[in-house]
């Protein structure tokens, strides 16, 4: 039969977990690093199947694409894609949802735990020849301290119980999630204003879309406590990065920790670079050896489950399935599923 399958981009030193799952799909596997719209359209307008990890994935894109059936993209996150043109062209959208939850909620409590302890800060100051703890003042007793979590799914939900080992409350704000959920997880759902008032620490985890798009600005800053830190392992653009830099210069907050940016790498020009008070990584939070090889391998079965006539076990557009249905019984027929030959 053969399909194609090409590699939008990708930043990883090997494809070894990717081209071994797709054997087993009889493909024809192509790397490409795309970085715009057309290159992407010029190495995927045949293709049958797309793995994406950053390059866009827009409604132009889609328009254009002749043959796909699944686009399939490393990670939780699916803003680099077009869902909804997706959709109404019948492709499959499938991610990677259950991947580095430890990964990610272990990056964020170190954040929260280094922006408490002035870990950065004081390790800097040492550096510099500054030998005094009182260049730290002040900082408080973690215990009694209340954690508030902007969105409530798998991987806050973890963060949540390692959070409250140390003694912090939780509360979340996330109206897609009940209140028995919450409840089981002694954790209390409270509307964002209130969430922003009561913490002491803030643990960005939205995904990004247009309606989460700036969602902590200059009114969620002037609620928040003096002492207040906020952390973000989700995506940068859920942070209004000028309204943060506003709240940081007036103190307003105490700092932040944000392993993801509005724009990335950070301009050099960014004021956060200047900031003591604001500890940096470089999207980060996710990886460890383990959750890589997870997250390809998880990545590429999207795209073979697909072109063998199923539905991906991360499906993304629960929507597709009345147009992608016409896909899945036109491979099945190939195969010979569900004819007597196989």
């Amino acid at each position: 039969m053969g399909f194609k399958v090409v590699i939008t981009d990708y930043e990883f030193a090997t494809l070894e977990p990717e081209e071994k799952v797709l054997q087993q799909a009889d493909v024809e596997f192509v790397k490409a690093q795309c970085k715009t719209e057309e290159e992407v359209i010029e190495a995927c307008k045949d293709a049958d199947g797309i793995i994406n990890q950053y390059a866009p994935i827009t409604r132009k894109v889609i328009e254009n694409l002749d043959n796909c059936k699944v686009i399939s993209r490393y990670g939780v996150g699916v803003n680099t894609i077009d869902i909804n043109a997706a959709t109404e062209k019948g492709i499959i959208v499938g991610n990677v949802t259950d991947y580095c939850m430890d990964e990610v909620s272990d990056h964020a409590f170190s954040l929260l735990l280094a922006c408490a302890r002035k870990v950065t800060q004081l390790n800097n100051e040492v550096k510099a020849g500054n030998w005094d703890f009182k260049v730290g003042v002040p900082m408080y007793r973690l215990r009694g301290r209340t954690l508030g979590l902007v969105s409530f799914g798998k991987i806050p939900q973890t963060l949540a119980v390692k959070a409250q080992a140390f003694g912090i409350k939780t509360v979340a704000y996330d109206p897609f999630v009940d209140q028995e959920t919450a409840a089981n997880l002694n954790t209390e759902l409270v509307d964002l204003d209130e969430l922003c008032r009561r913490s002491h620490f803030i643990s960005v985890h939205a995904p990004l879309v247009e309606a989460t798009r700036g969602m902590m600005s200059d009114h969620q800053f002037s609620l928040m406590k003096k002492e207040a830190f906020i952390i973000n392992t989700a995506r940068g653009p859920v942070i209004d990065e000028k309204a943060l830099a506003r709240a940081l210069e007036k103190g307003e907050i105490a700092g932040a920790g944000l392993d993801v940016v509005e724009e990335e790498p950070i301009p050099s020009d960014s004021p956060l670079l200047k900031m003591d008070q604001v500890i940096l990584n470089p999207h980060a939070a996710w990886y460890s050896e383990e959750a890589q090889q997870e997250l390809k391998t998880k990545t590429a079965q999207n795209v073979a489950e697909v072109l063998n006539g199923k539905y991906p076990k991360y499906l993304v557009n629960q929507d597709v399935k009345e147009k992608a249905e016409v896909f899945v019984k036109q491979i099945n027929r190939k195969a010979g599923v569900g004819d007597g030959k196989k």
